[in-house]
């Protein structure tokens, strides 16, 4: 017998949309269309800044959604005002299956001008059964990536129980710092994506560079980018089996 779940990454940029309109409505219409269990997004902002109106992101999701949701702060700053909430940026898990733990996970930089990125790992209970979820953004230059990948990797190695790791990697398949990635874990758009999995920009996507990799015990059954945009990046969705 097999347990199935509905895996999604997302990179939401603030609830920004190509039109520049902040529309977090958007943005959960986008994951219910889906009917998707996990989601894994990026640029999720907290009290942030003016750009994100200042607002709790996840817990807007929440509410809009029905879901739970985890929050990884990798920038995390003194409030805009006296007595206001601490200002974060970072990553964030949405679920519809219960929580079991989480933490996030700094990850290294090659200069401390590189934007601090995470890794945010969280363990659900899939009808009885553990599973992990990882969410990252890599850095924007391969010199960051290049010394983020071994500790994303050492992480996920250390899962026994099913697991899969979803992402913004910000750079193409072909990126040499990637290929540890598709030596060790299993690409999901290449077990069961058809087509060119492009994710970037949305209006007229010309690159992949967002994932679904997945542990040995997950069968993947059908992987897809559908065509609603409510960021700059498609959404990347995963129909995943999760052996008993």
């Amino acid at each position: 017998m097999r347990s199935a779940l509905i895996a999604m990454s997302y990179n939401i940029r603030q609830g920004r949309g190509v039109d520049g309109v902040l529309d977090l409505e958007r943005i959960a219409a986008v994951i219910r269309a889906q009917n998707a269990d996990l989601v894994a997004l990026q640029e999720v902002a907290r009290h942030w800044s003016a750009d994100s109106d200042f607002r709790d992101q996840p817990a807007e999701l929440e509410r809009l959604l029905g879901m739970k949701s985890v929050f990884g702060a990798n920038l995390d700053r003194d409030p805009a005002e006296p007595g206001a909430p601490r200002r974060q940026y970072g990553t964030a898990i949405l679920s519809a299956w219960p929580l079991l733990d989480s933490h996030n996970i700094l990850l290294p930089r090659a200069s401390s001008d590189s934007e601090q990125r995470g890794l945010l790992v969280l363990d659900v209970d899939v009808q009885g059964a553990p599973f992990r979820l990882h969410n990252t953004h890599l850095g924007v230059s391969a010199a960051d990536r290049g010394l983020q990948v071994e500790p994303v990797l050492a992480e996920t190695g250390r899962a026994a129980l099913p697991h899969a790791l979803l992402g913004d990697f910000n750079a193409r398949p072909a990126a040499p710092e990637l290929t540890p990635l598709f030596e060790r874990l299993r690409d999901a758009w290449k077990a069961g994506g058809g087509g060119d999995g492009f994710t970037f920009p949305a209006g007229e996507p010309t690159a992949r560079i967002d994932y679904v990799f997945v542990s040995p015990q997950l069968q993947v059954r059908d992987v897809r980018v559908p065509a609603l945009a409510g960021s700059d990046h498609l959404p990347v969705v995963a129909e995943l089996a999760v052996a008993d």
